[in-house]
């Protein structure tokens, strides 16, 4: 794969899970590498990204460094795709410990939180209950934080479907549907930039 050049928008993938490389980052690799097939720059914050980031506490007066570089790659996407594993019904510590990070940015004069970019969402779970209430709990989070879900997110049962280290699945569909998630937030970025 070509080196992308750095005028390209990027886009940022933040999703996994602690210990090791989870379904939750394959589908997100699925996803990122279709909007790179649309032009785009990707970086991902993975689950071992994120167990860097500490508790995000609002009152710390300096970040480390992983938290920086998080914050700093935000800013400078022009969409981002959040995938979640659903846990007890909803989204994954370490995800919304990623996303309360994103409050650095509030007072931000260009963009604040993630204003007017859309935002991909993936959930899995063992289950398709979860799945559900994930997916609803992501969007809440991307509405609060001023973004723009996209119409389509992928919830993927992970009872059904195995994902393997070569970046597929065994099921075409749910590839697919991954993909979509991809290229929706790549075609979104001309119509934020246009009105944003």
């Amino acid at each position: 794969m070509a080196e992308p050049v750095s005028d390209q928008p990027l886009v940022v993938g933040i999703g996994g899970t602690i210990g090791g490389i989870s379904s939750t980052e394959r589908a997100l690799r699925i996803a990122l590498d279709a909007a790179g097939r649309e032009g785009f720059r990707t970086r991902m914050f993975g689950g071992a990204d994120m167990a860097r980031l500490p508790l995000y506490d609002p009152k710390a007066t300096t970040r480390t460094p992983d938290e920086t570089e998080f914050v700093d790659t935000i800013r400078q996407a022009s969409a981002v795709i959040i995938a979640s594993p659903g846990y007890h019904g909803s989204i994954s510590g370490v995800v919304k410990n990623a996303l309360d990070l994103l409050e650095e940015t509030a007072r931000d004069p260009h963009r604040p939180y993630l204003a007017d970019m859309p935002v991909g969402l993936i959930a899995t779970a063992y289950g398709w209950q979860a799945t559900g209430s994930t997916i609803a709990a992501l969007r809440s989070i991307v509405h609060a934080l001023r973004g723009w879900p996209t119409p389509f997110a992928a919830a993927v049962n992970t009872q059904l479907t195995k994902f393997d280290e070569d970046g597929g699945a065994s099921d075409a569909a749910v590839i697919e549907q991954l993909s979509l998630v991809g290229k929706q937030v790549a075609r979104f970025v001309p119509v934020a930039i246009q009105h944003g």
